[in-house]
């Protein structure tokens, strides 16, 4: 989840991996461990020291499966420095800002599996818009393309794009705007997700930007997308 998205009401939020709640306990001093591979430094600071060996392993291996990759596809101006910090006072899931993804330690003991939360939270990072101009819905919802795309075991933590309903929306974000967006791509419009990335991160998105790029505009895509939404 980025920053700006942790407005997202508890509805919408059921869709992403990310869910607000308040920072209400100190921490101690972090213990951080600093690795670098070809370029790409991950800072991981686990601000109890609590963390399992085996959970922080993971989390690094995924950084540096996924994040060289994103970069490479989407931005390569990306930061190259990146900060984990698993934070036991924060009661979410997830969120991203600023060069730093704050983690909920918690949750990978409760769901060891969702270790591809990190996917879709580097994709924040590579995502890079900006303070404004940019609809939540999309952000998240590429976030979620991405993760579903690039993820690496999606499947063992019970994570899926969800089938098509009639209730609803483009505009839900998240998981269902991901499955839209991986219909699209499939259904001949072919690197339309790189090209709405690419016009978010320059400020150059509007409601006109799926008309000049499909001949449609979004909603009529999303009309064409409920009556035949098979991937």
């Amino acid at each position: 989840m980025s920053r700006a998205a942790m407005r997202c009401n508890a509805l919408a939020c059921l869709f992403g991996v990310a869910a607000l709640g308040p920072t209400l306990l100190p921490v101690q001093a972090a213990e951080s461990r600093v690795y670098t591979r070809s370029g790409y430094t991950l800072d991981l600071r686990d601000l109890n020291g609590a963390t399992a060996q085996a959970t922080a392993d993971r989390l690094v291996e995924r950084y540096f499966a996924v994040y060289p990759r994103l970069a490479a596809d989407f931005n390569p101006g990306a930061v190259k420095r990146v900060q984990f910090r698993l934070d036991p006072a924060y009661t979410g899931v997830a969120y991203a800002d600023d060069g730093k993804i704050t983690y909920n330690p918690q949750w990978f003991v409760s769901h060891p599996n969702d270790i591809d939360v990190v996917t879709h939270e580097v994709m924040h990072l590579v995502q890079a818009y900006g303070p404004s101009g940019q609809p939540g819905w999309l952000v998240e919802g590429v976030a979620d393309y991405v993760r579903q795309v690039y993820g690496i075991d999606n499947a063992a933590a019970g994570w899926a794009l969800p089938a098509y309903a009639a209730s609803q929306k483009v505009t839900d974000g998240y998981r269902v705007t991901a499955r839209f967006l991986l219909w699209l791509e499939r259904h001949g419009h072919a690197g339309i997700v790189a090209t709405l990335d690419q016009r978010m991160r320059a400020g150059r998105y509007n409601d006109g930007v799926w008309q000049e790029l499909t001949g449609n505009s979004v909603e009529q895509l999303w009309a064409s997308y409920a009556a035949d939404p098979g991937l």
